[in-house]
């Protein structure tokens, strides 16, 4: 059993972790040239890549409060630093049956606030930053030096999409 010190080293680990990885994506937001910087995240056991224009927060998947006569996929809203965010499960609104994978890896990953949609979606694993440039094009995806696909995906196309903005049954 964790002792309270080993539980607060882990959250400064976790808290530097993240710390990091916005510094990393807002100086690749920042770069001068081409966005190749993307977000990498697993959604459903499968690798997308995320715009970072397009992608908000990453955060510990926090408590959710379902909302009734809802979407399978729509699971509740949850609270941000004082924001009701709605949170989505990608995976079942692509049609997988088995959903987010949850687990101490899992991440909730909001839509960055200039799409103008208050939302979020279950992230099994975020990779963190990866450089599409340096992938080769294949079947619509991209493939990695380590032979991982990865499949773009367009938050604010997304954020416009009527299916998923129908959210009620």
């Amino acid at each position: 059993m964790a002792t309270q010190d080993q539980a607060a080293g882990r959250r400064i680990r976790l808290r530097q972790y993240q710390e990091e990885l916005l510094e990393r994506m807002q100086a690749a937001r920042t770069s001068s040239g081409a966005r190749t910087h993307q977000l990498g995240v697993e959604i459903g056991g499968e690798r997308y890549l995320l715009d970072l224009l397009e992608a908000g927060e990453i955060v510990p998947v926090p408590a959710l409060t379902g909302v009734p006569l809802t979407q399978p996929w729509y699971l509740g809203l949850a609270n941000i630093r004082g924001s009701l965010v709605g949170v989505v499960d990608l995976a079942r609104f692509f049609g997988k049956e088995d959903g987010a994978a949850g687990g101490s890896a899992a991440r909730l990953v909001t839509f960055a606030p200039s799409l103008g949609l208050p939302c979020g979606f279950l992230a099994g694993r975020v990779h963190g930053l990866r450089q599409a440039a340096d992938m080769t094009p294949q079947d619509g995806r991209l493939v990695d030096a380590d032979g991982q696909a990865w499949t773009p995906l367009a938050l604010g196309a997304l954020a416009q999409d009527e299916r998923f903005l129908q959210v009620g049954l």
